[in-house]
Parts: C-alpha cells; structure tokens; sequence
C-alpha cells in the first residue's frame, strides 16, 4: 500500500501539471478517461475484494475523491463556458431569425389585398415564429442540460469510488442544479402562485391586526387554535379528497357530520336525552359504562357514515352517476331523517368528563402571562393523516385509486375492478366522516345542523391543495395544506373582525382562482 501511495502521488502531480495545460488549451477531459482515477479505481476494487482492509478502502477512497473533485471542477468550468457561449450565439440567431419572420410576414402582407390571404399569411407568419420559438427552446434546453449532466456526472463517479455511498452536500447541490436547470417562471407561478398570494395575504392580517387593535395575529396560542379547529375538518377533506381524484365530489359532507355528531351527542349525554327521536321516548345510555358508551358511539357514527356513502357510491360505481348527484341524494335523505327524527333540537351536550378527556388540552407552559394549552384533537388528525397518506402511497388499493382516477376505461383493461376501487373510495370516505363527527360532538353542541358548509370548505381545501377535478392528480399533503390554509384564512378574517358574510367572498375568490389554474394546467398538459 505505501508503494502505492507514493506512486499515486507522483501520477497525481504529473496529472496535475497536465491539468493547467488543458485548463489553458480548453481540452480537459471527463473524470473517466483519467489515468490516475482509473488507478485508484483498480486499486480500490482489490481492496474491498478483501473484507479485512475495508478501513484502507475507506481512506483511499476519500484521497481519490479528493482529487476527482479537482479535476471535475476544471471539467465542469469548461463545459459551463462553452455551453454558455453556444446559448448565447443561439440567442443572438433567435433574436435574428424573429426579426427575419416578422419583416417576410410583414413584406408579404403588404402585397396582398383579399382579407383571406391576409389571414393566411399572418398565420403561417405565426407558426414560423412557433416554430422559431420551440427550436430556440429546444436548443436552450440542450445546453442547460450538459451543463447539469457534467456535475451530475461527477457526482456519480464520486459515488461509485465511494462504493455506492452518497453525500449530503453533493446531493442536494445535485437536486438544486436539476431544479435551476427545469426552472420556467410561467410553470412555477402557476403551481405557486395562488399560494404566494395566500401568503401576502397572511403576512398582510398578522401587520395590520396589532395596528387594528386586535393584537399579535401570530402567536402560539392562535396557532395552536388554528390547528385545533383544523382537526376534524381534515377529516372531511381526507374523505372527499379520493372522491376529488376519481374526478368526483362529495355534497353530502355536511349531513355526515350532523349524523355522527347527533348520534355521538345522544349516547354521551351526560342524563337523559331531550331528544324524542322519532316520537319515541328519550334515550338514556347512562347506565352503561363510558368506554362502551364511547366505542358504540364512534362505530355507530362510522356505520352510518358508511352506509349512506356506500349508498352514494353504488350508484355511481354501477350505474355511472355521478357523485355529484348520488351525494346530494344522499345529502337530502340524511337531512329528511334528521330534521324529522329530531325536530331539529340540539341533543346537548356531552359528558363533560370525557369530553375533556378526548376534546380538551394539556397544559404545556405559561409564556407572558398566557397559559399554552395543546389541544387533544389534533393527535387524531395526525393520525388520520398519516394512515391516508399510507393508503394513497403505500398500497395496490391507492395505485388503483390514482390509475381510476387517471383514466377509468384504460384501468378496466389493464384488469382493475374499477366498481371495486370506486366502492372503496367511497367506504374509506365514508369512515373518515364518521370520525371526524364523532369528534366533532366533542366541539359543539350536535343538531341537525351541526357541519353545515363543511362540504364546500373541505371541498375547497382539496382543489386549493392541488387536488385536481380532472382526476388522477394529487397528494393527500396538498389536502392537509389546504385545510389549514383555508381554517386560517377563516381564522385571519374573524381575528380582525370580517363581517362573516364576507368571509364567504374571500372563500369563494380563492376556490375560483384554485379551480381557474387546475383547468389551465390540464389544458396545458392535454
């Protein structure tokens, strides 16, 4: 090994030497047609064949790191120079070949005098200036790319001389270079724009609010409340979000929520029920113990919430309705047989012991003078996030979700049962509501009423978070952001004292302007 050592050492200053006349001559060759590389190469492939010099493998391959990283920066500077020379001449020829178009189209247009060869010889004027532009692009393109295959070359030699091993600094450089390389303004303002215009719109209310009089918008607690009030709706955003990727929706969100949350509020009454529920005599489920009292109230609230969902999707699944229709019949049946069975009384509220055990919060500090609380409610949304996230990315059940979602024909023919999956989607939609309703008695007061709008909000929170109602697009993330973004600009606009009839303004711009784009991107991607 020491022969080795010193041997490499002197390729590496003759290599070196080498390297300043290429440099000047502009003919610096790739990392693999170096001698010396290919040396360190050899010798550290008979190192690793022996398991017992894996610590001298380990300290050759970082000297030989060490000197691929100099010769690939030479490498890597000259591309970028010649590369950069080539954009710019093909910006000048764009720039010359535009003004050639436009003089021809304008020349030719001068000699004519029928209105219809006008036309004509403006559109082929047109399209030779498309053309023009797709070519340059093209050619732009090309250019960009070599520059970031040169380090994304390197950064694979590196790697194979470190046996497979990545490196932190190497890979996110890598990642940001292929981000800079794909980079289009046009692109990224329309994914972000809408949200960057969401963010102003926060950074504007947490300025002005302490101006207003109305104090610090952004602080732990009101976070925290953001947070707490985003809990149960994420379940409704998580259960028309698969809805939303089959390019469906879900209209009966709201009459879900008032089912469960009734039916909870009944069994977790804390005496005996006000309500007469269909005429009949007042519940009292006083006598049975609270854990039974609290499983049956959370697996009939599930139970019902996947009934009338599995109501909905039969007869879109088998009969192609559309959810849109199948849910607002669903919609006004539960609605029926609530107002009916109730006479739209409130069935008050629950158990106040164990409302605090699952709705309360745990007092975590006091911060200047304020005593911070961390609401229970969001430990379940956490955990329903995570479980969504597992179906949609981690099981058969969410690829079909996504290919149903795509194309629904082309999905039949590769063998996908698309009733099946359409059912599934509609019975996992159906669970999260009931969820989230039986949470939802632990918030309020429960009546026939209790959710309403929810529908439209959890609706809202999906296309705002890049759920598209073309179908086959979207990530349950996109769900969680949307629902958080929507409660806090909820939030926002009650905190600085918004007539609540104008909220609905503000709500209804966005959800346009969410909708407006996702149309835009399809068309651009058909």
């Amino acid at each position: 090994m020491a022969d080795f050592n010193t041997e490499i050492e002197k390729l590496e200053a003759e290599s070196l030497k080498q390297l300043e006349a290429d440099i000047a001559s502009k003919s610096v060759k790739p990392l693999e047609e170096n001698e010396v590389l290919k040396k360190y190469q050899e010798k550290l492939a008979e190192l690793r064949a022996d398991s017992s010099k894996k610590a001298e493998a380990s300290a050759l391959a970082k000297k030989a790191v060490a000197f691929a990283n100099i010769l690939s920066d030479a490498y890597i500077r000259q591309v970028n120079e010649e590369e950069s020379a080539k954009e710019k001449e093909i910006r000048e020829k764009y720039a010359a070949r535009l003004l050639e178009i436009k003089g021809a189209t304008a020349a030719r247009v001068a000699q004519l005098s029928k209105k219809e060869e006008i036309n004509v010889a403006k559109y082929e004027g047109n399209s030779a200036l498309f053309d023009a532009k797709n070519k340059f692009q093209n050619e732009v393109a090309k250019c960009r790319s070599a520059k970031n295959q040169a380090y994304i070359d390197h950064v694979m030699f590196n790697r194979a001389l470190r046996d497979g091993r990545t490196n932190f600094k190497e890979n996110m450089t890598m990642n940001w270079k292929n981000y800079i390389n794909n980079f289009k303004m046009s692109k990224f303002m329309l994914d972000n724009g809408l949200y960057i215009a969401i963010l102003v719109f926060f950074i504007v209310c947490v300025i002005i609010a302490p101006l207003m009089g109305n104090g610090a918008l952004l602080s732990l607690p009101n976070i925290l409340t953001i947070l707490e009030q985003s809990s149960t709706r994420m379940f409704y955003a998580l259960g028309v979000a698969g809805l939303i990727l089959i390019a469906g929706t879900d209209l009966s969100v709201c009459r879900m929520v008032a089912l469960g949350a009734v039916t909870t509020g009944l069994i977790l009454h804390p005496s005996k029920n006000i309500v007469s529920f269909f005429g009949m005599e007042p519940w009292d489920f006083t006598g049975l113990p609270m854990g039974l009292r609290l499983v049956m109230a959370l697996f009939l609230s599930i139970s019902l919430c996947v009934l009338f969902s599995s109501f909905s999707g039969f007869f879109s699944a088998k009969f192609k309705i559309h959810p849109f229709i199948s849910t607002l019949s669903a919609q006004l049946i539960i609605y029926g047989l609530l107002f009916f069975g109730t006479s739209g009384t409130p069935v008050g509220s629950i158990d106040p012991g164990i409302k605090d055990l699952i709705g309360g919060r745990w007092i975590l500090f006091e911060f200047d003078g304020d005593l911070i609380t961390f609401p229970k409610l969001i430990i379940p949304a956490v955990i329903a996030i995570f479980v969504a996230w597992f179906i949609w990315n981690k099981t058969t059940f969410g690829k079909n979700m996504y290919a149903v979602g795509g194309n629904a024909e082309a999905a039949a023919v590769s063998g996908i049962n698309v009733f099946g999956v359409t059912m599934g989607i509609f019975i996992m939609a159906g669970i999260f509501y009931g969820c989230g309703a039986f949470l939802e008695a632990f918030r309020a007061n429960a009546s026939a009423g209790t959710g309403q709008g929810f529908e439209l909000d959890a609706i809202a929170a999906c296309v705002v978070g890049g759920i598209s109602f073309n179908g086959g697009i979207g990530r349950i993330r996109g769900a969680v952001i949307g629902v958080i973004i929507f409660t806090g600009l909820t939030y926002c606009l009650t905190f600085l004292g918004i007539d609540t009839n104008l909220q609905f303004v503000f709500k209804g711009l966005i959800l346009i302007a969410a909708v407006a784009l996702d149309s835009v991107k399809y068309l651009k991607r058909k």
